[in-house]
């Protein structure tokens, strides 16, 4: 590669691990038939995505964007959640809480019927 392009891009960005994946990036858009932003002059594609890069007719935030959404495999929705009904809304019974607070008292109640009785350990009988 041209080692004056590489030089011109270090004002850009600064890593040069980080030039690499970019600039990479842009040659494989090029290949698979992206736009270039310059004359070409006979350059092969990553001496034309350095030059880019160095000329800034190319986003280096862009390109990152871009390459970390192509190495994605699970892309999150924000989707809103269905609205699941409350266990004690309905009002069936006076001893279930119909609002959405609890007091201590009410949640250590609740607790201990969930919680199996207590084995008393039994004495051998000598």
């Amino acid at each position: 590669m041209a080692r004056v392009t590489v030089e011109d891009c270090i004002d850009k960005v600064e890593n040069r691990f980080d030039l690499v994946l970019l600039a990479s990036h842009r040659a494989r858009m090029i290949s698979s038939g992206s736009q270039i932003t310059i004359d070409r002059d006979n350059d092969k594609n990553p001496v034309v995505s350095l030059r880019e890069i160095a000329e800034t007719t190319v986003s280096p935030g862009d390109l990152k964007e871009d390459l970390i959404h192509s190495l994605q495999k699970y892309v999150e929705v924000d989707e809103p959640e269905p609205e699941v009904p409350l266990i004690g809304a309905g009002g069936v019974d006076a001893d279930v809480v119909t609002s959405d607070r609890m007091t201590e008292e009410e949640l250590l109640k609740g607790l201990e019927g969930l919680a199996p009785p207590e084995e008393v350990p039994e004495e051998d009988a000598e």
